[in-house]
């Protein structure tokens, strides 16, 4: 609180503070425009009761039950960022534009923008027809789908120029914070839902309240331990002295916990929800046995058990490839020999590069289980309470927590450098 009040003291600061929720009320205000035809009652049980669509609809913002003109939310712009830092780890000619500084930034960004509009069209479209194939939607005419393909796409491209607006202009990651911010959007009606429930006076249901409650505060604590967590390797350089003596100094080579954020549970629930539009799409084939192994493959996927342990697998795997593309311990090891560094007792090369990738595994093991216990969390919390109102689960509060402490750290750089500036 105290940096709030005086990051409000100095006008420019003030001004991004207004600008990012001037903008982030905004996203809101488009979250409650619907696009014509719907019948919305109908649209948010079909989530409800959709294992799959309903992990699509909290990563929306709840802008997929409202059937907004921003359907599809932040996601088409997130995949195609995601798809170019991928490519730049396989690709080298992509890496070396990577390297480039300012203006390969600029030209990274640029592709992903122009990626974000036919990955927002796709999208687009196979949502609607998974909708009009549930009844949800009427028949359309050609000039009815165009008029919606287009709405949704451009508020996909409007939500990611306000994304960047706030980035540049105000304060924080704007796609995240707009992320966040849809998350939390639907938390008061949830609140609201349950404590309806929790009137009729019934004690297991108003133990199972109480039981989420402290689980939400412990998973809070938790997930801010892990976030900061961290394993520092001490280095120590070497470097000449006058009279052909050496001498050192040494620092630390820091290693995050959770080096892969929260992008392992992005990745997995792409690889369910894609088989899971797929099979629900497939359900209406007019092949007989097509049909009749897409429902029973989509009822497996929505069997709360097997979806569990499918996306706990899939989040730890998943938690190792992304760590070992982004940590690269033969890099390190040879960086550090290149500037006369060396691990005190480790020799460098070699046995710098095994040691680091010893300690990389096991640290990735403890991050790895514990992103796949956030993940589910929600199906876990249920099971055990019968409180299905509340659906803000593990991954929600983990991106929540994420872009606080995010802009926490911005907003104490900021007042760091205006006092420096000042004195």
């Amino acid at each position: 609180m105290n940096n709030i009040f005086k990051f409000w003291q100095y006008k420019d600061l003030r001004n991004k503070i207004i600008v990012a929720a001037s903008l982030l009320i905004l996203t809101r205000v488009l979250a409650h425009i619907p696009l014509p035809g719907v019948n919305l009652e109908q649209l948010r049980n079909f989530f409800d009761q959709n294992q799959v669509f309903g992990f699509l609809n909290m990563f929306s913002g709840g802008t997929m039950s409202t059937f907004s003109i921003i359907l599809m939310g932040v996601g088409p712009y997130i995949t195609a960022s995601i798809v170019f830092q991928l490519l730049g780890m396989i690709f080298p000619k992509i890496e070396e534009i990577q390297k480039e500084g300012e203006s390969g930034r600029h030209k990274i960004t640029q592709w992903t923008r122009l990626a974000t509009v036919p990955l927002a069209f796709v999208q687009a479209y196979s949502m609607l027809l998974i909708l009009r194939n549930q009844g949800v939607i009427p028949a359309w005419t050609v000039f009815d789908l165009v008029l919606m393909l287009v709405s949704v796409t451009a508020g996909t491209i409007l939500l990611m120029w306000i994304g960047e607006i706030i980035t540049e202009k105000g304060i924080g990651n704007g796609a995240s914070m707009i992320i966040a911010l849809g998350i939390l959007s639907g938390f008061p009606n949830q609140l609201k839902n349950t404590w309806l429930i929790l009137q009729s006076g019934d004690t297991k249901q108003i133990l199972g309240a109480i039981v989420v409650a402290l689980v939400f505060i412990a998973v809070t604590a938790a997930i801010i331990v892990i976030q900061e967590g961290q394993r520092n390797i001490p280095v120590t350089y070497a470097r000449k002295a006058r009279y052909g003596q050496t001498s050192g100094f040494s620092s630390q080579l820091p290693i995050r916990v959770n080096i892969a954020g929260v992008i392992p549970i992005i990745f997995a629930m792409s690889m369910l929800v894609i088989p899971g539009v797929l099979f629900k799409y497939l359900e209406n084939a007019r092949t007989h046995w097509l049909a009749n192994g897409s429902t029973a493959a989509y009822n497996f996927l929505n069997n709360h058990t097997y979806y569990s342990i499918i996306y706990f697998v899939l989040v730890f795997l998943f938690t190792f490839f992304y760590t070992n593309i982004v940590f690269k311990p033969d890099q390190i090891a040879e960086n550090l020999q290149k500037q006369s560094g060396f691990i005190p007792g480790i020799r460098p090369g070699t046995e710098t590069k095994d040691y680091l990738y010893t300690i990389i595994s096991r640290i990735t093991f403890v991050g790895a289980v514990f992103l796949g216990l956030i993940a589910i969390l929600p199906f876990v919390i249920q099971s055990a309470t019968n409180i299905t109102t509340i659906t803000l689960g593990g991954t929600g509060i983990l991106i929540l927590v994420s872009v606080v402490i995010e802009t926490m750290r911005q907003m104490q750089s900021q007042i760091t450098m205006h006092t420096y500036e000042r004195y």
